[in-house]
């Protein structure tokens, strides 16, 4: 059994650096499409801040992947093979549409992913029951609250920051920008650090704490959360540029003083959020940010038409990964059983 307990926590640290790679354009996009730090540069920047979260983040956001989702007393008492059949088909179901989201270019959420994943493994195995509805019912509700306070942040701080800098010409708010740009987009990578790789740090300890680890109180150990920011930042660092188009040049066009102002609305919210212990998702925020700034300058500064595909590959994003992981449950689930 050790030997599957340490493969399904590699898939776990698999699936945390794609979720660094798929959401590294979050992070990067505006401070590259601002042309403030070069590709290389900006990936090196936000994974640095992705892995310091490690050491201030919290685990409240894990505590809620791990217990928050499935009744996770109700998945222990099922017995060894179920928990590691529910999670793995959980992440398999997070992994793919990721993985398929990130080839459309489309900045889906790795965290509703993996909150689907989980929810369509656990209906086979535990029934209606077996789903803590209160928790799933604030991960929806914050689909839609994410972007939107996002967006009001952004559009608020580019308005304001707009006013405060009105005497002074382009070149001079351009420059101040820039500089400010780097602190802006190390607050969201540290955001992104806090909130994302706590949802991997939760799916360890359940693996952990429903096998090997089964007569032990459920906690969080910092060696979880040090390979969890360190998998997530790895995963940063390599980038996902088919998003990075999406997000920093499709979307609308940023100045530096509206890619500051867009980060910072986006990475203030994931932090306030990410208090309370819910798993929201940085790309929804930063998303609503970034369209906050551009409604700012008009309508018309929005490409609508991007903005209605991000939406709809969110609308997607719980049930088809529900849907593959509730596939691969019935799959390995026999297999599993036989092995036990």
């Amino acid at each position: 059994m050790l030997g599957i307990v340490i493969a399904l926590i590699g898939l776990a640290l698999i699936f945390d650096f794609i979720n660094g790679f798929h959401d590294s354009a979050n992070s990067i996009a505006t401070v590259v499409s601002t042309r403030v730090l070069s590709p290389g540069l900006a990936v090196a920047w936000a994974a640095f801040f992705n892995f310091i979260a490690a050491f201030g983040g919290g685990v409240k956001v894990a505590n809620t992947m791990g217990k928050g989702i499935i009744h996770f007393d109700s998945l222990k008492a099922h017995g060894t093979h179920t928990v590691l059949s529910v999670i793995f088909a959980a992440l398999v179901g997070a992994i793919v549409w990721d993985l398929i989201t990130w080839w459309w270019g489309l900045p889906s959420s790795s965290s509703h992913a993996l909150a689907g994943g989980l929810i369509g493994a656990a209906l086979p195995s535990l029934g209606w029951h077996g789903l803590v509805w209160d928790g799933i019912g604030k991960i929806c509700l914050f689909i839609v609250l994410s972007p939107i306070i996002g967006m009001v942040l952004g559009s608020a701080m580019q308005i304001a920051t707009a006013w405060i800098v009105r005497r002074r010409t382009p070149m001079q708010v351009d420059k101040w920008f820039r500089r400010l740009q780097l602190v802006s987009s190390g607050i969201f990578s540290y955001s992104h650090g806090t909130g994302d790789a706590q949802k991997t740090m939760g799916i360890i300890a359940v693996i952990l704490y429903g096998t090997i680890w089964v007569e032990r109180e459920f906690t969080i150990p910092f060696w979880i959360i040090l390979i969890c920011n360190g998998a997530i930042a790895l995963g940063t660092a390599f980038g996902g540029w088919r998003i990075v188009r999406t997000m920093g040049h499709n979307l609308t066009k940023l100045q530096p003083i509206g890619g500051f102002c867009a980060e910072t609305g986006g990475g203030v919210t994931i932090l306030a959020i990410a208090k309370l212990g819910i798993p929201v998702s940085t790309t929804h925020t930063i998303t609503g940010a970034i369209v906050g700034v551009g409604s700012t300058k008009g309508a018309r500064a929005v490409r609508w038409g991007v903005a209605g595909r991000i939406v709809w590959a969110w609308i997607l994003t719980i049930p088809a990964s529900a849907i593959v992981a509730a596939l691969m449950y019935a799959a390995a689930r026999p297999l599993l059983a036989a092995a036990f």
